[in-house]
C-alpha cells in the first residue's frame, strides 16, 4: 500500500515551508537586532576639503574597515598621508560570527555619512558593532569617558535583585580579564556582557569595565536592564524574571524573544497542517477499504445469483 501522492506532496510542502520560514525569520530578526542604532557622536567641525583629499582618504578608510570585517572582529588602520590622514577603528561584539560582523560593519559607512555628514570625527554605535574615525591631530579623550548610558524604565520587584546583579557584575569583571576583553554570562535570571576595545590590555580592560559597572550601579539603581558605554569599553545587563532565554547572546533580548514567538507560531501551524494531512490520509485509506469491500460483496452476490 503506497502513500498517496497528493498527501505526500502536501506533507513535503509543509515541512519545507515551516523549516525555511523559521530559518529566514531567525536570521532576519538576528540581523535587524545587531544593526539597531544605540548612539552616535559627531564632531561639530566639518572637513575643509577643496581638493577632495579628505574625502578620498575617508572613502579608502571605510573600504578597508569593511573588507577586514569578514576576517576579524577588531581592526584599526590609517588612510591618507600627513595632515590628510584619517585613523579609523571598527569592533564587533565578541559573540558575533564573522558573517554577522560583516553584516553589521557594512552598514556603518553609509549610516555615518547620513547622520554625521563629512565631519572630522565620528563614532556610530550599533548593538552589534561600532565604527570610529578621526582626522590627524584630533583631541583625545580618556578611555574612562562616558559616551552613552541607558537604564530600563522597569524596576525589579522584591528584594535581593541588586545583590544578584552585583554578583553577576563581579563575575563579569573577572571574566573580561581572563577572556582577554570579552565576557558574557548568565547568573540567577540575569544576563551580563562586557567588552573592551581590541587594543586595550587585560588589566586596563578590567579597570574600564569596573568603572562602567560602578556607573550602572549608581545611575541605574534597581532597573532591570541597562547599558553603559565608555570610550574604551561597554557593559550591558538584562534581568529575566522567568529565566534567561536559552541561547541568549545579545546585549538586548528583543531578537531572542521575537525568535521564540515566531517558533511558537510556526509550531502551531505545523501541528495543524500535520493533523490535516493525517485526516486526508485516513480518508484516502477509508475510500480504498470501502472500494475493496464493495468488490467482494458484488462478487458474492453474482455467485449467489448464478447458483
Amino acid at each position: 500500500m503506497g502513500f498517496p501522492k497528493k498527501t505526500l506532496f502536501l506533507l513535503l510542502f509543509f515541512i519545507f515551508f515551516t523549516t525555511h520560514f523559521s530559518e529566514s525569520s531567525s536570521s532576519s530578526s538576528s540581523s535587524s537586532d545587531i544593526t539597531t542604532l544605540v548612539y552616535k557622536g559627531c564632531s561639530k567641525e566639518t572637513f575643509t576639503d577643496p581638493n577632495g583629499a579628505y574625502s578620498q582618504s575617508l572613502s579608502a578608510l571605510f573600504g578597508s574597515l569593511v573588507s577586514q570585517s569578514t576576517k576579524t572582529k577588531f581592526y584599526k588602520t590609517t588612510a591618507g598621508n600627513g595632515q590628510n590622514s584619517i585613523t579609523g577603528i571598527f569592533q564587533c561584539r565578541g559573540d558575533l560570527t564573522n558573517s554577522d560582523c560583516y553584516s553589521c560593519v557594512s552598514k556603518l559607512p553609509v549610516l555615518s555619512d547620513k547622520i554625521c555628514g563629512k565631519t572630522i570625527a565620528a563614532r556610530v554605535q550599533l548593538l552589534g558593532c561600532y565604527m570610529l574615525y578621526e582626522v590627524a591631530g584630533f583631541p583625545q579623550i580618556s578611555g574612562m569617558e562616558v559616551l552613552f548610558k541607558t537604564c530600563g524604565t522597569t524596576n525589579a520587584a522584591g528584594r535581593g535583585f541588586e545583590e544578584r546583579r552585583d554578583t553577576a557584575f563581579s563575575v563579569m569583571e573577572n571574566g573580561v580579564v581572563s577572556g582577554h576583553g570579552f565576557y558574557a554570562t548568565s547568573y540567577q535570571s540575569l544576563y551580563v556582557l562586557g567588552q573592551c576595545e581590541g587594543d586595550v590590555g587585560d588589566s586596563d580592560c578590567g579597570e574600564c569595565v569596573k568603572s562602567a559597572v560602578q556607573r550602572a550601579q549608581v545611575e541605574c539603581g534597581s532597573s532591570i536592564s541597562g547599558q553603559v558605554y565608555l570610550h574604551k569599553c561597554f557593559i550591558s545587563f538584562s534581568y529575566y524574571p522567568n529565566g534567561v532565554p536559552r541561547g541568549q547572546s545579545s546585549s538586548g533580548g528583543g531578537g531572542q524573544n521575537t525568535g521564540k514567538t515566531v517558533a511558537i507560531i510556526l509550531g502551531g501551524i505545523a501541528a495543524v497542517a500535520f493533523l490535516i494531512i493525517l485526516l486526508l490520509f485516513a480518508r484516502n485509506l477509508m475510500k480504498k477499504r470501502e472500494g475493496r469491500l464493495l468488490t467482494v460483496e458484488d462478487g458474492l452476490l453474482w455467485r449467489q445469483n448464478c447458483s
